[in-house]
């Protein structure tokens, strides 16, 4: 927990400005994001001119800070500025959430911004300080997680998405999703709360049957063929019979690794209707991952916050998505095997996704300061996770028997 280490930020925002057209800047100010507008204001406005030198003799009333959108996770804010030659500009000053940096690895966030950025994805990374960054503005709107289920905009978001796919991050390509979910499970099963409630209800929860649902589920769709190896032969007849269809899988479940925007939500999708252009914005979860689990992951948050999942798109909204995610020049041309084998894919992991929030949603509970019920939302993931299983993984035993298409 704590603060973020603002000295690693300025040692990342400095290597990437080496490599861009415009030059990182840097504060070691921090903003408290507690803090009402009001008082938050001038703190901002201060930032700024730290930051920005041309602004440093600006008169405060030449700024003006308004509150763009609290989410559950940041504070984010637009501060639009009359300059000395007349020119306004708008900047958005993104502040963390307290002990943020205690789920989000701010280092890979700040990486990965100038490649994303280079690529056309989300807003030009202009500052870093103690707690947050500074971005270019957006002129665009967020969508509603009901925009998403609109035909153009999901045949939009497949598009960006395969072409967000296709950007190269230097690094490990190593898929982060078990690693991550691991490390949300060491710091979720070792919790202490200081409300009582929040503390008995955290009592109820098994998080022994939570880590075998790790284990069981990583076996199947995310293991090497030597680690099923290891981790399956002998036994019962179950784990014999685990063996057999993990082996199938790892085949199956050879999903491409790509880099991943992992938390492609409604919130963190923009659109300027006047243009039609659609933004994919916030990158903090993005890392290398399986194409299969961003895809699930995005489906899942049709739900949106309230996690009614009535909202989960149907088949034939999932494919109408996947032709234009596999073949946007030609979708009617994507042939119902690789349709099939997209689903499959993609309704497997899912699952992933469920048991990745509802552990964040715990930790969450412990270390935000934001209203908002993470207790709950653990409860409405998982037991989503649990309703879904069965079915989510009997499409591709199904699959892989040639039984005929899922019923879904």
């Amino acid at each position: 927990m704590g603060a973020v280490n603002i000295w690693n930020a300025i040692e990342v925002a400095g290597e990437a400005s080496e490599n861009s057209m415009s030059q990182i800047q840097s504060s070691s100010l921090s903003v408290d994001p507690s803090l009402s507008l009001p008082q938050i204001a001038p703190r901002i406005i201060e930032l700024c001119k730290d930051l920005f030198k041309k602004w440093s003799k600006l008169d405060n009333s030449f700024f003006s800070v308004e509150t763009v959108s609290g989410g559950i996770t940041n504070l984010l804010l637009k501060v639009s500025v009359k300059e000395e030659n007349g020119n306004h500009v708008s900047v958005t000053v993104r502040l963390y959430g307290p002990n943020t940096d205690y789920v989000i690895n701010r280092e890979r966030e700040l990486q990965a911004i100038k490649y994303l950025s280079a690529a056309g994805f989300g807003a030009n990374l202009l500052g870093v300080f103690g707690n947050g960054m500074v971005q270019s503005f957006i002129y665009a709107r967020t969508l509603a997680p009901l925009d998403m289920k609109r035909p153009k905009l999901a045949a939009e978001i497949a598009k960006q998405l395969r072409r967000f796919h296709q950007v190269e991050i230097p690094g490990s390509k190593e898929p982060q999703l078990w690693n991550d979910m691991f490390k949300f499970f060491e710091k979720a099963s070792s919790l202490e709360f200081d409300d009582s409630e929040k503390q008995r209800i955290y009592n109820t929860i098994s998080f022994k049957e939570i880590h075998s649902e790790i284990i069981e589920l990583k076996l199947l769709v995310g293991a090497s063929s030597q680690n099923v190896l290891n981790s399956v032969w002998g036994g019962d007849g179950r784990r014999n019979y685990m063996f057999i269809l993990a082996l199938e899988l790892t085949d199956l479940f050879n999903a491409p690794v790509v880099f991943a925007h992992n938390d492609l939500l409604s919130g963190n999708i923009m659109l300027n209707d006047e243009e039609e252009t659609l933004y994919f914005i916030d990158f903090e979860y993005g890392s290398y991952n399986y194409r299969g689990y961003d895809i699930g992951n995005h489906f899942n948050e049709y739900a949106g916050y309230d996690c009614d999942f009535s909202l989960y798109p149907s088949k034939d909204e999932q494919y109408h998505f996947f032709r234009h995610y596999l073949q946007p020049e030609n979708p009617h041309e994507v042939s119902d095997k690789d349709l099939e084998a997209l689903y499959v894919e993609a309704n497997t992991y899912m699952l992933a996704s469920h048991l990745y929030w509802a552990l964040w949603g715990i930790i969450q509970a412990k270390i935000s300061p934001i209203d908002f019920d993470y207790v709950g939302y653990f409860f409405l993931r998982y037991n989503e996770y649990k309703k879904q299983k069965e079915n989510c993984l009997s499409l591709p035993r199904s699959y892989l028997s040639g039984s005929g298409r899922s019923k879904n």
